[in-house]
Order: C-alpha cells, then sequence, then structure tokens
C-alpha cells in the first residue's frame, strides 16, 4: 500500500455534489497519527512503520507501553497500528501524518470493528430459513434444525453455524471513494458507510482492487442492446435493432 491513516468515525451526514444530488458519506477524523517505530528489512525482516494515533495521559498506558513511546521519543498516544507502506523509507521517527496525504476522489478501503449486536439467533445471525409456520409445526419455528449426524459422528463438527454472539468482527469495506478532505480539520468524508459505532476507532487505506483502465472516448460507447450505456428507451424498435 502507498498510503494509510488512524482515524475516528465522527458519524454519517450528507454532502451535495454540483449537479444538486445527494451523496451519503461518512465523516471520519483522520490523524494527525505520529510515527512511533520504524521496521526495516535487515532487523526485522520486513519492512513498514507503526503509526500513533489520539494522544492520552500516561497513566492511562501500561508500562510496557509508555516505555515503548519514551523510547521512541515521542508523545503517549492510545492507538498504534503497523503499517507495510510501500514507501516506508521515507517516514522517520516522529514525523506527523495528516489526512491531506489523501485527496479527493482516491479510492480506499476501510477497516474497523462491527457493531455488536447481542445474542443472536441463526437466521438473524446467518440468514437461514425457518420452517413452515403451517399444522404441526411446533413452537421451533425458528429454530436451527437438525444438528447432524446421530450414531457416527455423534458429536458436532467445529464452526458450525449456531446461535451466538453477533457482530464486534472486524469488517473491511473496500473501494470507497474519498468525497472531500478538509485539511484544517483532519476530516475525511468517504461515500457510503464504513463499520463500528461513532467514536470508533477505523483504518484507512488505499483499496487493493484493481481500478479499470479507461480507453477513452471510445471505450465508454457500446452498441450492444442488452447493455444499458447502448440503449436510450430500450421500449423502442429503434434501440433494439441498433
Amino acid at each position: 500500500m502507498k498510503k494509510a491513516i488512524i482515524g475516528k468515525k465522527v458519524g454519517m451526514t450528507q454532502i451535495f455534489d454540483e449537479a444538486g444530488k445527494v451523496i451519503p458519506v461518512t465523516v471520519i477524523e483522520a490523524g494527525p497519527c505520529t510515527v512511533v517505530s520504524k521496521m526495516t528489512k535487515d532487523k526485522e525482516g520486513y519492512d513498514a512503520v507503526q503509526f500513533g494515533y489520539e494522544e492520552v495521559a500516561e497513566k492511562k498506558l501500561t508500562k510496557p507501553e509508555a516505555g515503548h513511546l519514551k523510547k521512541a521519543g515521542v508523545g503517549m498516544v492510545k492507538h498504534l497500528k503497523e503499517f507495510r507502506l510501500a514507501d516506508s523509507s521515507k517516514l522517520e521517527v516522529g514525523d506527523t501524518v495528516k489526512a491531506d496525504i489523501f485527496a479527493e476522489g482516491d479510492k480506499v478501503d476501510v477497516t474497523g470493528i462491527s457493531k455488536g449486536k447481542g445474542y443472536a439467533g441463526v437466521i438473524k445471525r446467518f440468514g437461514q430459513g425457518r420452517t413452515p409456520t403451517s399444522h404441526g409445526g411446533g413452537p421451533v419455528h425458528r429454530h436451527a434444525g437438525s444438528m447432524g449426524s446421530s450414531t457416527d459422528p455423534s458429536r458436532i463438527f467445529p464452526g458450525k453455524k449456531q446461535a451466538g454472539h453477533m457482530g464486534v468482527e472486524q469488517v473491511t469495506v473496500q473501494n470507497l471513494d474519498i468525497v472531500k478532505v478538509d485539511a484544517e480539520l483532519n476530516l475525511i468524508a468517504v461515500r457510503g458507510a464504513v463499520p463500528g459505532p461513532k467514536g470508533s476507532i477505523v483504518f484507512i487505506k488505499d483499496t487493493v482492487k484493481v481500478q479499470p483502465v479507461k480507453k477513452g472516448d471510445a471505450g465508454q460507447v457500446t452498441l450492444n442492446p442488452q447493455k444499458q450505456s447502448g440503449r436510450g428507451n430500450p421500449q423502442k424498435a429503434s434501440a433494439r435493432t441498433r
């Protein structure tokens, strides 16, 4: 990856573009992050940098955490995260990374911890179907149903989809558009929703998705009537016979 930063989810709002269309966005307070540590291929076997985010009182950290930050000669920070950046050699311990490393139009992947839903059944948790509600169904319409064989193997295999704790899992939403960047307030507006509740920590990095290469104006036009770009009104005979 080329760019990455730690941020905090502020909430969702709306932005109007130049054409007056509404764009639903998630506002993220991204940075400023301090470079706390550098990993090199000679010493650790790989190149990476460790970012620190959100200042905190030393008494709220453990002694190993505080000692690690004091050794680096930076302030006390609450959240640490490693990123294997392509140009990590350009960053030094103590440098500051802000939201302006991203620009409007960039594609990013956002990782966070999803909201907790508590104890949930298999229908809500995994989208399983329910039993018929006709005669003789009994009070088991939303139960998990049969668990498998009886005599052999006489047990349930690990990974069986059952009722349990739902949510509070690491989730990554890929290929989101950055709609706006406020460098002064360190705010980034990302099109769409990102995982986690308000105030949760998220990690933003440039997307791993391969972006399609446009082949000029001719590459965007098609005469195939089955494609949306190739038809005006599909009910007209002229659109079907082009």
